[in-house]
């Protein structure tokens, strides 16, 4: 993998930076329910601020498939950036119109516009070449910051880069040096953790990975199919039949040992928050049962190898945490990852709620906010917008 530029590299005073962060939050009400990501953006901002440049700040947000919808406008966005970095953030209605024109013309050297959703803009996710040339106009300098987006190669990620000299912010040096580590040369052993819902999203991660790690820990729904391949009965929980064959020859290929799946669950009669948990062996799940968590077995010997282990990766949760009866399994691998004094790196938005949810984000050495582009590098796959900054290199 090469190399790319750094904010440091560009002679950025007075004047106009294109800065392209992932503002991609959840809103509820009309107010951002999540500032996680706003937070991970603010070093950078402020690092161009602090610097003298005009910062053009942009990023998508939900996706409105190329139309305008009021309910993804980024005014919450500009709201609450103004309140965590403490300066006016003003947002323009458009993203090559008549008011980002106006705004960005108004703006001083250390002043934010936030331009309007670049999805609302059909040519965004086409990479369309007069969509990123019309973006590209506005600055003399592009910085990307927007880790959660590098595997896109849409006109805000990868069609400015081919037309201004452009530089990684400082979360995108910060993602791509920890991703590399891993991939690279991670501390040893190595321990990878991976829940969630869908086995059939994680197939090619396990298939890359396991020649390369320690152990590989399977919790969340995705253990079901596993589970199932390997003939026991999983009752009403989720299972991907189309993932059978393949998960048949993972379970006899020569990194098997490397596998390491319950050995306890928690179960569930219905799919219900308030259904009362049971306790099961996974030989005695029953045939209506829903799997929902990890049992405490499993999660006390997923903990160990997680404390012997001087590196981990953790991406999907261990269960359905949101669901205070069957949150106990990914509480306990949170409080294990964060007491470890292995090199911890946590992806995927789930994996990151339940840390911060469970208090143990300070005890995380990164939280990263790319969940698939995290996973498409530790699969080895080069990411569009990584490859379009190294160019400038």
């Amino acid at each position: 993998m090469g190399t790319f530029l750094t904010v440091s590299e560009l002679p950025v005073a007075g004047r106009k930076v294109l800065l392209r962060s992932d503002l991609n939050v959840p809103l509820r009400n009309g107010e951002v329910a999540d500032d996680f990501r706003l937070r991970s953006a603010l070093p950078a901002i402020n690092l161009l601020r602090e610097k003298g440049a005009q910062v053009i700040l942009c990023s998508h947000l939900g996706r409105p498939k190329g139309c305008v919808l009021d309910e993804l406008r980024m005014a919450p966005v500009a709201a609450r950036l103004s309140e965590l970095g403490g300066y006016p953030v003003a947002y323009a209605t458009d993203t090559v119109g008549t008011d980002a024109a106006r705004l960005i013309e108004q703006a001083r050297p250390g002043e934010v516009v936030l331009l309007e959703n670049t999805r609302f803009h059909p040519g965004e996710t086409s990479n369309d070449s007069d969509y990123a040339s019309e973006l590209a106009e506005w600055a003399d300098f592009f910085v990307l910051d927007a880790f959660g987006t590098a595997h896109r190669a849409h006109a805000s990620t990868v069609g400015v880069p081919d037309r201004l000299r452009s530089a990684a912010g400082p979360l995108m040096e910060r993602e791509i040096e920890m991703f590399r580590l891993l991939l690279e040369d991670p501390p040893r052993p190595f321990t990878v953790l991976l829940g969630g819902a869908k086995i059939s999203d994680k197939l090619p991660l396990i298939r890359s990975l396991l020649p390369k790690v320690d152990a590989m820990l399977i919790g969340g729904g995705m253990c079901f199919s596993l589970l199932a391949t390997e003939g026991y009965e999983v009752g009403d929980s989720m299972v991907e039949p189309d993932c059978f064959n393949s998960l048949h020859d993972l379970l006899r290929s020569t990194e098997a040992d490397r596998l390491v799946l319950p050995s306890d669950v928690v179960t569930a009669p219905e799919l219900d928050a308030t259904a009362p948990p049971s306790v099961v062996n996974i030989s005695a799940i029953q045939e209506e049962a829903w799997g929902l968590d990890i049992g405490p077995a499993t999660a006390k010997q997923f903990a160990a190898v997680i404390g012997g282990s001087r590196s981990v990766f953790w991406n999907g949760p261990m269960g359905l945490f949101e669901w205070e009866n069957y949150q106990a399994g990914t509480r306990t691998i949170a409080a294990a990852l964060a007491g470890s004094p292995a090199l911890s790196v946590v992806g995927g938005g789930d994996s990151v709620a339940a840390i911060r949810l469970f208090g143990q984000e300070n005890g995380i050495d990164h939280l990263s906010t790319g969940g698939g582009a995290g996973l498409k590098m530790l699969e080895g796959q080069t990411l569009p917008a990584i490859e379009a900054l190294e160019r400038w290199a």
